[in-house]
């Protein structure tokens, strides 16, 4: 299996109130993309407020296998929600790694 681990950060354009449909978007793709054997999404609501550095959305999804993870990036439902960040997002952290 394969984690993909991602955090956003939005620059002024975003409101906030849009976290709630960008979740509910990340949720619907493990029902649509072939693979995905596990998916959580969420607004950052940690206490840790000197470790935020602005990211407030996390995705964890887990894949069955590297080539499901390749498979999902081009993906038409993947696609359909990079198109929603655009002119919102400033930056994006992604970690990917095989799970022992």
């Amino acid at each position: 299996m394969y984690e993909h681990l991602v955090v956003f950060r939005f620059n002024e354009q975003y409101k906030p109130g849009n976290g709630e449909q960008l979740v509910q978007t990340l949720l619907a793709l493990k029902d649509s993309i072939p693979g995905i054997v596990e998916l959580t999404a969420g607004v950052n609501e940690t206490e840790e407020t000197e470790n935020i550095h602005g990211y407030t959305l996390g995705l964890r999804v887990t894949f069955s296998d590297q080539e499901a993870l390749r498979k999902y990036g081009p993906h038409p439902a993947h696609q359909h929600f990079v198109g929603l960040l655009e002119g919102i997002i400033e930056n994006v952290v992604v970690v990917d790694y095989p799970v022992f």
